[in-house]
């Protein structure tokens, strides 16, 4: 009897032992879980924003042919009409590009293609965008176009303008010659002479220099400035417009 309580007591004491070793094992953390991607948070998602095309094209933008010897200026406005935005052309525009005498508005279509709109809405020039701040299109009456940012266009510089540049009113004969010559006449202007004959109108002005400025040509006098824009390389027209247009015409 008492051998055998003995041997329980023993066979006890290794079982409480062996239970309080694996009590102090030490015990592996959980995994973590991991989330499925539909359980990801949104926020660390990659933004993919396109770029919005309206929005690229409102501003100044040159119209020109392929020689760049015909420019008028547009202004693309994002003001809603029917079928796209409003569209603001230069008044000589259709003079150097009659096809643009109708237009009005223009649109961005699914393709990404620039279409210059008539006002029932339909397609006067079409674009396609070779670059960016640049597009591309012809017409088989006017050959090849280009539509550039204004920022973008080639800015005239005063040595290609030195010469003899008549003034004309409209598309008449010219009233008067200048010539602009590339020697200084003070600072940062340079001289300018009128040949005799000229019409009162440029008289009374008296320019006696000139200077580009900003891709503009300025007659300076003592009475103030007259300002041109560039229609073409050889014509530029007095800004602001009037119904009675000044133009320079190279002689």
């Amino acid at each position: 009897m008492l051998r055998g309580i003995v041997t329980f007591v023993v066979a006890a004491s290794l079982c409480s032992g062996i239970a309080s070793a694996q009590d102090t094992q030490p015990q592996s953390p959980p995994a973590p879980d991991t989330p499925t991607p539909s359980e990801q948070p949104q926020g660390t998602q990659p933004a993919n924003t396109p770029s919005d095309p309206v929005s690229a094209m409102i501003g100044a933008w040159e119209f020109s042919n392929a020689d760049h010897d015909k420019i008028c200026r547009f202004n693309f406005r994002n003001d809603a009409v029917s079928g796209g935005y409003r569209l603001d052309i230069d008044k000589n525009c259709p003079s150097v590009f009659p096809s643009t005498k109708d237009i009005v508005a223009w649109a961005v279509d699914n393709y990404g293609s620039l279409r210059l709109l008539d006002g029932r809405g339909n397609a006067v020039v079409e674009l396609t965008e070779v670059e960016g701040g640049m597009y591309d299109g012809f017409t088989p009456e006017e050959g090849r176009y280009i539509l550039q940012t204004a920022a973008a266009a080639p800015v005239r510089s005063a040595d290609d303008m030195v010469g003899d540049w008549g003034v004309a009113r409209g598309t008449g004969k010219p009233i008067c010659v200048l010539t602009l010559a590339n020697s200084p006449a003070g600072a940062d202007v340079l001289a300018l002479k009128i040949k005799p004959g000229c019409d009162a109108l440029v008289t009374r002005f008296g320019p006696t220099a000139w200077r580009m400025d900003q891709g503009e040509l300025v007659l300076i006098s003592p009475r103030g400035t007259w300002q041109f824009d560039e229609n073409d390389a050889n014509t530029w027209q007095r800004v602001p417009e009037t119904p009675d247009p000044i133009l320079l015409v190279r002689q």
